[in-house]
């Protein structure tokens, strides 16, 4: 389906995508997820073919595309069937390397920003911990400047790409005493002593990225790789996470239309009482919700990403886009689900990862009652 907000261009890379994804990426989708961790080629590749760089000036190697080219990657990917490599790809492109680009020194753009964006090196984005989930400003990790060097101590959570990230934004405290006017952002390479990556989490869903727990233990990094302004890293990363947030929300819609679509297929296929699931107006009507809800949320996600792209900061707007198409999704796979019957829990059809997969959406990026708070003082609450 063609949309306004899509150019040709877009629909000729959106093209090229789907092709790779469906060639190149859903044939090995069912080992990956028993495996628990997908090919460490795929960042190579994807970089080799452009598509980490769509949305990045060309001076950085990037396509020179808008904001719309990450719009078109995150839907396209999410149509493999697996949510694990999209929110990966989405770290990589979108969460832990954007902060690199706006704040970063024409060093660190070199050594950090150019290989990622070829798929070189892997970055993943420090920000939660064991006891500061959602809470930025309450993190404790450390860094104490000692010389030539930051000094840092504390552990991080729930990391993606953590077990083979080759370096990582880390969000860290440089002054306690003055809250959210205390955080700076470095960036640390995975061989720096004192960095270590203690497991591999084991997840109900997206297993097939992994997630990791990071310690910092007298973590001696050196004093250039402060990304940014020293105590500036809270307003650096809150920038960063709205783009996150609606990309993933992308994502989310996404991988929803292809669970509707393999629903409906179910339905057409299945056979109970002498004629199709589709043929019970239960069965019709449930279908109809969930395109309807699907559209709505998808055309919100599109006004939101006109803003943005615009250079608005709408916070309330992407906190909505978060809350409504990441509840949307959950009932969507649910509905799946529930439309497969039995068969739906079964490990043996894809319906069951979109429902465990399609959970972390509302969790990942701000749960839903952070978003409700967010929107509730954007309206004077």
């Amino acid at each position: 389906m063609k949309y306004s907000v899509f150019t040709e261009e877009h629909q000729a890379v959106r093209r090229t995508i789907r092709k790779f994804v469906e060639t190149e990426i859903a044939p090995h989708v069912e080992e990956w997820e028993r495996e628990g961790y997908f090919a460490d080629w795929v960042f190579p590749r994807m970089g080799e073919l452009g598509f980490l760089s769509l949305r990045y000036p060309e001076k950085y190697g990037g396509a020179g595309g808008d904001y719309f080219m990450g719009i078109v990657l995150a839907e396209e990917l999410a149509r493999c069937g697996c949510g694990s490599l999209a929110m990966a790809v989405a770290v990589q492109t979108d969460m832990a390397t954007p902060p690199i680009m706006q704040f970063g020194t024409g060093e660190q753009i070199k050594k950090y920003l150019v290989p990622a964006l070829r798929g070189e090196k892997v970055a993943c984005l420090g920000i939660t911990e064991p006891n500061a989930g959602s809470d930025v400003a309450s993190i404790q990790t450390r860094a104490v400047r000692d010389g030539d060097h930051w000094v840092i101590n504390g552990r991080k959570i729930f990391i993606t790409n953590g077990v083979r990230a080759d370096f990582i934004t880390l969000v860290a405290k440089t002054d306690p005493d003055r809250g959210y006017n205390g955080v700076s952002l470095f960036l640390v390479d995975k061989d720096t002593p004192g960095f270590t990556v203690t497991r591999k989490l084991e997840k109900v869903g997206m297993r097939s990225s992994d997630t990791a727990e990071l310690l910092f233990e007298d973590c001696r990094v050196p004093a250039e790789n402060l990304l940014g302004v020293e105590n500036r890293g809270f307003h650096q990363i809150m920038w960063e996470l709205q783009g996150e947030r609606l990309m993933g929300m992308a994502c989310a819609v996404s991988g929803a239309q292809r669970t509707f679509e393999k629903a409906l297929e179910y339905a057409r296929r299945r056979t109970q009482f002498g004629r199709p699931l589709v043929k019970f107006q239960v069965i019709a009507h449930r279908l109809a919700e969930m395109a309807t809800e699907i559209e709505a949320a998808r055309q919100l996600v599109y006004s939101t990403a006109r803003k943005f792209a615009a250079g608005e900061y709408p916070v309330k707007e992407i906190s909505i886009a978060k809350l409504v198409c990441a509840q949307v999704s959950h009932r969507v796979a649910d509905a799946a689900l529930q439309i497969h019957g039995g068969y739906g829990y079964m490990m043996e059809y894809e319906v069951q990862r979109s429902w465990r997969d399609s959970r972390l959406n509302r969790i990942g990026g701000g749960t839903d009652e952070i978003m409700k708070e967010v929107i509730a003082k954007a309206l004077g609450l």
